[in-house]
């Protein structure tokens, strides 16, 4: 018997709560793009269509704060 066997049926997932706190780190995350969509949305426990709905509604408020003009 192979003792690091993993049954992978009894593997779960956790339900993450949605809270404020867990959706602005995820959109700084995204903002900064230390983070994929899918791990946003997974970090606050929402679907990806939600989080792309939150991330565009995020960027409405909060301009780019570096100068494209620098860049080449």
């Amino acid at each position: 018997m192979n003792l690091y066997q993993v049954d992978t049926k009894a593997i779960k997932e956790v339900p993450v709560k949605t809270t404020p706190e867990n959706v602005r780190e995820a959109n700084e995350g995204l903002f900064r793009a230390k983070m994929t969509l899918p791990a946003a949305a997974k970090h606050c426990g929402m679907t990806q269509k939600e989080m792309k709905m939150t991330f565009l509604e995020y960027l409405k408020y909060h301009k780019p704060d570096y100068d494209q003009s620098k860049e080449s």
